[in-house]
C-alpha cells in the first residue's frame, strides 16, 4: 500500500548525486541517469511506494480538473509500470473498478486488473467492457511512441497514437465520461482537437507542474463525454 500523496512533493532536502562517465556510457546517457537520480519526484515516488514520477501527473490533473469520483470505472491504457492506476485507486479509496492494459507485462496491483495485450485489437473494448461489467467513467493514457530522433516522423507517431487512444475510449465511454491523454508541444493537431470538441462538451490542454519543465510534453484532457459516437470520426 502507498503512503498518501497530495500530489505535491515534499520539502525534504536530497543529496546530489554525481555520475561519472563509464568508459562505454555515452555522455548523453550519463547526464540523464544524473537527472533520474537527482529529480525530486523520482525520490518522492519511491519513499511512497509508486512505480513512476509519472503518478505525481495523474495526481496534479486530478487536484485540478477533478475527474476522477469514487465507484468509478477507469482504463489505463498503456498502464506500465501502473503509477497511473496506483494513484486512481488511492483517489477512489478503492471504491471502484480500474483495469489497466500493455503489451509488456505488468507486475500485479491490489485493486486493479491487468491485462496484457493490445488495446488496438479488435476485440479489446469488448474484453474490457467485460471485466468492467459495463462501459468506462474515464480513458487515460500516458502512452508515448518510440521516439526515432526524426521530427516530422515521431510527431506523426505521436498523433497516430493519440488517435488510436481517443478512438478506444470514444468506443467504451460512459455519456459524461472523461479522456486523458499525453500529448507534446503545440498541443494536438487540428483534426484531434477537431473530434474532441465534436464529441466532448469541454477539452484543456494541461502541463502539470510535476511535468520536467524541458520536457515537450503536455495532456489533453476532455471532459463529458456526448456519447454521439457513431463508429466514424
Amino acid at each position: 500500500m502507498t503512503k498518501k500523496s497530495k500530489g505535491k512533493v515534499s520539502d525534504r532536502r536530497y543529496k546530489t548525486v554525481r555520475v561519472k562517465t563509464a568508459r562505454k556510457r555515452a555522455n548523453s546517457s550519463t547526464r540523464w541517469l544524473e537527472r533520474q537520480l537527482n529529480d525530486p519526484y523520482v525520490m518522492e515516488a519511491k519513499r511512497l511506494g509508486l512505480r513512476s514520477r509519472a503518478a505525481f501527473k495523474m495526481q496534479d490533473i486530478q487536484n485540478k480538473y477533478q475527474i476522477i469520483k469514487q465507484g468509478h470505472k477507469i482504463v489505463d491504457l498503456g498502464c506500465a509500470p501502473g503509477g497511473w492506476m496506483q494513484v486512481a485507486l488511492e483517489i477512489m479509496n478503492n471504491k471502484g473498478s480500474v483495469v489497466g492494459i500493455d503489451l509488456l507485462e505488468v507486475e500485479p496491483i491490489n485493486g486493479a486488473t491487468i491485462l496484457q495485450g493490445d488495446f488496438t485489437d479488435d476485440d479489446a473494448p469488448e474484453k474490457i467492457k467485460q471485466v468492467l461489467n459495463g462501459k468506462a467513467n474515464g480513458v487515460l493514457s500516458d502512452m508515448a511512441s518510440n521516439t526515432t530522433g526524426h521530427k516530422q516522423t515521431d510527431h506523426l507517431r505521436i498523433i497516430a497514437l493519440v488517435e488510436m487512444a481517443l478512438y478506444f475510449a470514444l468506443e467504451i465511454l460512459e455519456k459524461d465520461g472523461y479522456f486523458v491523454a499525453k500529448v507534446f508541444s503545440g498541443g494536438t493537431e487540428n483534426n484531434i482537437l477537431r473530434i474532441l470538441k465534436k464529441h466532448f462538451t469541454k477539452v484543456f490542454h494541461y502541463k502539470p507542474p510535476s511535468s520536467r519543465k524541458d520536457s515537450p510534453e503536455m495532456y489533453v484532457v476532455a471532459i463529458k463525454y456526448k456519447d454521439n459516437f457513431d463508429g466514424n470520426f
